[in-house]
């Protein structure tokens, strides 16, 4: 795992906007529409990711709907490489496959297109924020059973108080982040 520390990026760090009560009392939202709103800030997010996995190997990039697809197109085209769309049901066109998850207030599912992965194709999976993990370890087991090897994953944000990170590294995925809110 990396986990940089806060004062590397407290300048990143600073740009998201807490929303408390949302989206039900006693919540802090992380909301990261203000560090997208923030041109250089947004770059040196992408940047500083793209800095976490230089040197490495990867064939495409998983990015979780929809704050995920932004941060996961950006870094895509930093690092050259295909970006697999893992969305909401109905919304690809095309055969699909799918995975239904626990979510701590119900179900829900993602899908992918079934024939965006070859089997041995290293995909790195990228969202904006790690919570409790429940829909990065879906999509884990959505592109490993597509016969992907999936082995890390990158978020822009951790809430570490909430154990997301954590699970997915007992499910063996380097989870690294720029950001973490304690507290949560």
């Amino acid at each position: 795992m990396t986990d940089a520390s806060a004062t590397d990026n407290a300048d990143l760090a600073a740009l998201v906007r807490t929303i408390p009560d949302h989206p039900k009392p006693g919540i802090l939202f992380r909301d990261i529409s203000t560090l997208l709103l923030d041109g250089d800030g947004f770059r040196q997010t992408i940047d500083r990711l793209a800095a976490l996995v230089e040197g490495e190997d990867y064939d495409l990039i998983a990015g979780l709907e929809a704050r995920g697809f932004i941060i996961a197109s950006a870094l895509s085209y930093v690092l050259g490489l295909g970006k697999i769309m893992l969305r909401k049901p109905g919304k690809l066109p095309g055969q699909r496959v799918g995975i239904d998850y626990m979510l701590e207030y119900g179900t829900d599912r993602i899908e992918m297109h079934a024939d965006a992965v070859r089997p041995g194709q290293r995909v790195l999976l990228v969202d904006d924020l790690i919570a409790t993990g429940g829909t990065a370890l879906a999509a884990v087991e959505l592109l490993r059973g597509a016969g992907a090897v999936v082995e890390t994953a990158l978020f822009v944000i951790d809430l570490p108080d909430l154990g997301g990170a954590a699970r997915l590294r007992e499910a063996g995925i380097d989870e690294r982040h720029l950001i973490a809110f304690a507290g949560e």
